[in-house]
């Protein structure tokens, strides 16, 4: 719970802040559906969700202080510390931890000297070990600023945030270019990316991700010599008689397999032959 009460916008911050809440919460048949975007909303004004934020928010919304707290502390996308310019977050989840997701992330932290949710003096980076990325065909991976980076390595993540520092111009492995936390906030708050050309670079999934539709279609793969690993399910369905498991099934234990145990009802209760 936030320490009551909070401080308030500056008046002009405030005034901006409201037109764009009254354009959220307008999308909703139901006010409080509105939180999730008006805590991005806050977040892209300061970086991290504040007190001055929630009560912001509650406001907004009609609710109490401690609702809106409930929220902003159950989403881990909400920060409540200052965020970097660029927040970097490393999967540690089981695919990538293994792959090298725990080398990259101690190593990280050693070579920024900082700790885990602690930002670089200068603001620039801040970092995090993060749940699954959803990206486990390209392990192990980080994200900047929710932005993918993909097959990393401890020296690949070091030159990162080097060039993070620098200013340099930073691409993703998938998608447009970097935009600072605050700018994804307000993204994800729900107002259009202006940035020229953002919307056309693509982020969609590459090979890896598509190689298991490809098989179960029965298509091949480079470098497997033409082989298909399975037959497509249609193919399976109109080679095998009718009950017969397919290779995509799982071995099946039943009345079927075991004949001394027949799947049939049991006679009615208070029957007899």
């Amino acid at each position: 719970m936030p320490a009551l009460p909070a401080a308030d916008f500056p008046a002009e911050v405030r005034a901006r802040l409201e037109a764009d809440a009254k354009e959220l919460i307008g999308r909703y048949p139901e006010a409080r559906s509105a939180l999730l975007p008006l805590l991005h909303l806050v977040q892209a004004e300061e970086g991290f969700v504040s007190r001055t934020g929630i009560r912001f928010c509650a406001e907004q919304l009609e609710l109490t202080t401690a609702e809106v707290t409930a929220v902003a502390t159950f989403y881990t996308m909400y920060r409540r510390k200052p965020a970097g310019k660029y927040h970097v977050g490393v999967c540690t989840n089981t695919l990538c931890a293994v792959l090298g997701g725990d080398q990259i992330f101690a190593e990280l932290k050693e070579h920024l000297g900082i700790e885990n949710n602690e930002t670089t003096e200068d603001g620039a980076v801040s970092i995090e070990h993060i749940e699954c990325n959803a990206a486990c065909d390209y392990a192990p991976v980080m994200m900047v600023n929710w932005e993918f980076f993909d097959n990393q390595t401890p020296e690949s993540a070091k030159r990162l945030v080097d060039d993070l520092r620098a200013g340099h111009t930073v691409l993703p492995t998938r998608g447009a270019a970097l935009c600072t936390f605050k700018e994804t906030a307000r993204i994800l708050a729900g107002f259009p990316d202006e940035r020229a050309g953002a919307l056309n670079a693509s982020g969609a999934g590459g090979a890896p991700s598509l190689a298991g539709l490809r098989l179960a279609r029965g298509e091949t793969l480079p470098g497997t010599g033409g082989a298909k690993v399975v037959a497509p399910r249609h193919e399976a369905a109109e080679s095998t008689a009718p009950g017969t498991p397919s290779s995509h099934d799982a071995p099946q234990q039943t009345s079927l397999s075991d004949s001394a145990h027949p799947a049939d009802p049991a006679d009615p209760e208070g029957s007899e032959g």
